[in-house]
């Protein structure tokens, strides 16, 4: 079976828990190479559940969790995202599976 990323662990797991999740990074065809953007340069997934509301999610390798957290929280959008009612959760996939949660 082939390994799976990390977003597509995320979608996974996020849809098993009830949310309605839509991939918001988006790929940019450089010459010679694509690079990935994420939503307001923080985010990989949209996300909302009926009870707990709206979401935007940070899915990576456990290994550099500490680093997206650090972009996620030095980022203007965080705060504004919070002050706006959202949840912010940062995913880090590895061998025990998903660590990480609400920032």
């Amino acid at each position: 079976m082939a390994k799976r990323s990390p977003t597509w662990l995320s979608l996974d797991f996020l849809n098993k828990c009830g949310w309605v999740c839509q991939i918001v990074e988006k790929r940019l065809p450089i010459p010679g190479k694509f690079v990935t953007q994420d939503c307001f340069g923080i985010a990989d997934i949209l996300a909302y559940h009926p009870r707990h509301g709206i979401a935007l999610i940070q899915t990576t390798t456990a290994h550099n969790m500490e680093a997206r957290r650090k972009k996620i929280l030095a980022s203007p959008h965080f705060q504004r995202w919070k002050d706006a009612g959202g949840h912010f959760i940062l995913h880090g996939w590895g061998k025990k599976g998903c660590e990480g949660g609400e920032l």
